[in-house]
């Protein structure tokens, strides 16, 4: 081979080498353009189920019928809660219009609720008996300040105790858990409060948009006992209107279960 001909030979190659770097960096910058290059998310609309057939969302309906509808919409395999909106003519940035207060349900609400029960020593054993789940004086209390675990949906205790709940009241609070009068979780009898409220008794408060939220029992319930707990739960919210509200006290009352559309319940 001439001098020549392995000198072309030799650049030939360099060129192929340089074309080569220069495909690879291409390659690798529209990898990496294609790769940070943010695409609009798909977003699937959901198609609302047409119950019209069933019943008429503008209107309303007496209790027993509005159960029926319930039931006949439900398409869930779990057994759901059935729960009563009321909206109410108060204004809720004044404080002597809160609407708050506790009612036994005849039929209890069909959920088991577990319950802390902060007793004096010698009411340890008769709480326990009465079904309460934890079961204690300052030793509860300081292991809930060190674990800040609250495993139960209701707190009851005695008046002699409230002042060392001061502790964990942050705690309790934040989690709408501290015990208080006006909804009887503050009681001289804990026993019986504990009866009553594995029974099934309920404490309801109105929320920050006037509206008042409560459950009444299982949709599995017949229709007669969810009617039942319903006008009991009413009679109970319209004596508890605050004596400075004007007007319309109760202005308008759903009933849904956690899973369904709302059916408007007739007042009259």
């Amino acid at each position: 081979m001439t001098k020549e001909k392995a000198d072309n030979k030799k650049e030939a190659t360099v060129e192929k080498k340089v074309v080569k770097k220069e495909t690879e960096k291409t390659e690798k910058v529209e990898k990496k353009s294609a790769k940070g290059k943010k695409t609009a998310p798909v977003v699937i609309a959901k198609k609302k189920k047409d119950f019209s057939a069933i019943y008429d969302k503008n209107k309303t309906y007496p209790i027993n019928e509005a159960v029926e509808i319930l039931k006949k919409v439900n398409k869930t395999k779990f057994d759901p809660s059935v729960e009563i909106h009321v909206r109410l003519g108060i204004n809720t940035k004044k404080g002597d219009q809160q609407v708050r207060g506790a009612v036994s349900l005849p039929h209890g609400t069909g959920k088991t609720i577990r319950i802390a029960a902060f007793v004096t020593p010698e009411h340890e054993k008769a709480a326990k008996a009465a079904g309460a789940d934890f079961v204690g004086g300052e030793d509860l209390i300081a292991e809930i300040k060190k674990t800040e675990k609250t495993d139960f949906q209701v707190a009851i205790a005695e008046p002699s105790l409230m002042k060392n709940l001061a502790v964990i009241a942050k705690i309790l609070g934040t989690r709408g858990l501290m015990p208080s009068p006006k909804n009887d979780t503050v009681s001289a009898t804990p026993v019986k409060a504990i009866e009553e409220l594995k029974r099934g008794k309920i404490s309801f408060k109105n929320d920050d948009t006037g509206n008042l939220h409560a459950v009444i029992g299982k949709l599995s319930f017949d229709n007669d006992k969810l009617a039942a707990n319903y006008q009991t739960l009413l009679e109970v919210v319209k004596k508890a209107k605050p004596s400075s509200s004007k007007g319309v006290f109760i202005k308008n009352i759903t009933l849904a279960t956690s899973m369904s559309p709302g059916v408007k319940i007739s007042l009259s």
